[in-house]
């Protein structure tokens, strides 16, 4: 059985690079970052190369990298941070609804503690209208998270235009850009972000280990209280081996060429489905603004679940990866306007620097073969 795996935006392979990278600290520098002495130094020294490497990818400086153990924690830490930092300002905060878990949930929680959240829609491509943002926004607005590119169906926010709105407003603008890494820019500058969050795990690193972005001057109160490590703003001692990692994976994620060819891959993939089964297939997502190496399709009147179960050795996903083996239509899908008999047949590909022509053209023909049988 031959083994496909289209779920990079699930969570990637460790890139060799990384595992070199990290291999001495499996041995040495096992020190505490924090100690001055000779067991402790080379670890603050790997910790402070790898923020310097983060910093080189997002285009910041070098104090405005706090890592974290990852994009769940990152998000909280912006939400709940800038919240409890600003809340004698305001109490207000806006977001989209179709952002990850990691960012609603603690929305949901923040409305429990008495702030108030407002879910601006998306358009049938799943996209953010910067015009909404704008009437959402209100006296007591603190913050506006918008993701910068959806994990389902991969269609891209359009940042810098929300950014312009929030500049003008004074509001500070978090980003959660888990998926975008390694795919498209994700310079801060370019963005014009106040906090953006990434995960190790989605970029060729391991899991565990992220980071959140946070401007200088920005007002945001620490997630996790302890010895005061990373400048005070995370406590918790800082893993070398890990850190490590992500400074290699964030050297690799700068280099945007390789994701030319996934592109390719991608659009391939695409046609090849939709000669061969026309109206019985759908896209999801923008036809344009979308991740390179995300192909989001739903098979009409069937169940997407049903249809991946039979494609033997293939990995993929019928929602996020946190929604794997629910039948209920995507809340993704469902605030696109999405109808349920095509929801209910959508398959998530995403594919990775690794994946092969040949793998795409296997895949489209069990596809083909499965789906013509089930629609005859």
């Amino acid at each position: 059985m031959q083994r496909i795996y289209l779920d990079y935006n699930a969570s990637t392979p460790i890139a060799p690079e990384v595992v070199a990278a990290m291999r001495p600290y499996l041995d040495e520098g096992f020190g505490n970052p924090s100690s001055g002495h000779w067991a402790g130094l080379p670890a603050r020294e790997a910790v402070e190369r790898a923020r310097g490497q983060v910093a080189g990818l997002l285009g910041c400086a070098h104090d405005e990298v706090v890592f974290t153990s990852g994009g769940s924690e990152a998000n909280n830490h912006a939400l709940k941070g800038v919240a409890f930092a600003l809340r004698g300002k305001g109490n207000h905060i806006v977001t989209s609804a179709i952002e990850h878990p990691a960012i609603l949930k603690p929305c949901e929680h923040l409305s429990k503690l008495g702030l108030d959240i407002t879910h601006v829609p998306v358009d049938r491509f799943g996209c953010v209208d910067p015009v909404d943002i704008r009437r959402a926004i209100t006296p007591r607005t603190i913050l506006v998270s918008i993701m910068h590119a959806n994990n389902e169906v991969g269609t891209i926010q359009p940042i810098e235009q929300i950014s312009r709105i929030t500049r003008e407003r004074g509001i500070l603008l978090h980003t959660d850009a888990a998926q975008s890494v390694g795919k498209i820019s994700t310079n801060v500058e370019d963005l014009s972000v106040d906090l953006m969050s990434i995960a190790g795990h989605k970029f060729y690193a391991p899991k565990g280990i992220g980071a959140l972005y946070i401007r200088r001057g920005t007002a945001i109160e620490p997630l996790v209280h302890g010895a005061g490590h990373e400048a005070g703003r995370r406590a918790g001692t800082e893993s070398a081996l890990l850190c490590t990692a992500l400074g290699a994976a964030a050297e690799l994620a700068a280099d945007l060429k390789p994701m030319s060819r996934v592109r390719e891959l991608r659009d391939s993939f695409w046609q090849q489905l939709d000669a061969a089964l026309g109206n019985r297939i759908v896209l999801n997502g923008h036809p344009t603004y979308r991740l390179p190496n995300t192909l989001n399709v739903s098979f009409v009147g069937q169940v997407g679940a049903d249809i991946l179960a039979s494609l033997a050795g293939v990995a993929a996903s019928t929602g996020s990866a946190c929604h794997s083996g629910r039948i209920e239509l995507s809340p993704v899908l469902r605030a696109m306007g999405i109808t349920p008999e095509v929801g209910m047949g959508a398959i998530r590909f995403s594919l990775g620097r690794a994946t092969t022509h040949s793998e795409i053209d296997s895949i489209v023909a069990k596809i083909s073969e499965t789906v013509g049988e089930t629609s005859g």
